[in-house]
């Protein structure tokens, strides 16, 4: 196994952070927001394909060991996308399977629409292709008892917060970076014609009291993707499933990762 540690890419002026473990064909791992790319390990998934392939974590921009502006234009979802193509290409890799949760996923939608050749698959948990970030703000005002006015970033950073992994990266961050990242993909609009027409082999995947359930598990009927329904798991609960994820995952790589 081949391992490298704390190796940097660059883009638009800025240093992303990201690990290589592994040996086979590429898998990125892009996690969400108020996470790194460290956390995947921790919650028990990349131990489970550095045996068959090249595992890329990523600390995306304004998170983990990457930079952190404070403008909200630098998270631009073309932005965000020069920032998986910065890597791939310092990593020498030329195509990778892309697995993405939350910010992550939205993150590998816009790698899919607007550069699939550098994808063999994605693997998309916890975000609305249809209707981005907007489709979950009510209902969770609604679940939680709260106001139509009320700010959902610092309901989103509470929640996150009440995770002791999370809680260290959130004290460790840059608060205004956070900020300007929140602010820039809570408004990008949906993807779902460029995704369907990308003609990446797709696995989406959501819990089934996560409120982006109902709109991912639609979005994939029309477009014949994959889905897959984590039972009685909310946002954060499907995170932490990855036993209930893999068997699922796996196979789809298998089928769809290609070769280095």
């Amino acid at each position: 196994m081949r391992e490298q540690h704390v190796p940097i890419a660059h883009s638009n002026g800025f240093k992303i952070s990201y690990g290589v473990s592994g040996n086979g064909p590429a898998v990125v791992l892009h996690p969400g927001m108020f996470q790194d790319g460290a956390h995947w390990t921790y919650s028990g998934y990349t131990a489970a394909l550095t045996s068959a392939y090249t595992v890329i974590t990523v600390d995306p921009l304004g998170l983990g060991g990457s930079d952190a502006p404070h403008q909200a234009e630098d998270y631009s979802l073309e932005r965000r996308v020069d920032s998986v193509m910065a890597v791939l290409d310092e990593a020498g890799v030329e195509r990778a399977a892309f697995w993405g949760y939350s910010l992550g996923a939205m993150t590998g939608y816009a790698v899919a629409a607007h550069a699939p050749g550098r994808l063999t698959c994605l693997v998309a948990g916890g975000f609305d292709p249809v209707d981005g970030f907007r489709s979950v703000v009510s209902p969770t005002l609604r679940l939680l008892g709260q106001p139509a006015d009320t700010d959902p970033y610092q309901l989103m950073k509470q929640g996150a917060a009440a995770d002791p992994y999370q809680a260290a990266l959130i004290e460790a961050g840059d608060p205004a970076a956070f900020r300007a990242n929140y602010e820039a993909f809570s408004r990008e609009p949906g993807l779902q014609q460029a995704l369907a027409d990308s003609g990446v082999p797709l696995l989406l995947y959501a819990g089934t009291a996560d409120p982006w359930h109902e709109p991912m598990r639609a979005f994939a009927e029309r477009s014949g993707a994959d889905f897959l329904s984590v039972s009685d798991a909310d946002h954060k609960g499907c995170w932490d499933r990855s036993a209930d994820v893999l068997p699922a995952v796996l196979p789809f790589l298998a089928a769809n990762a290609g070769t280095p």
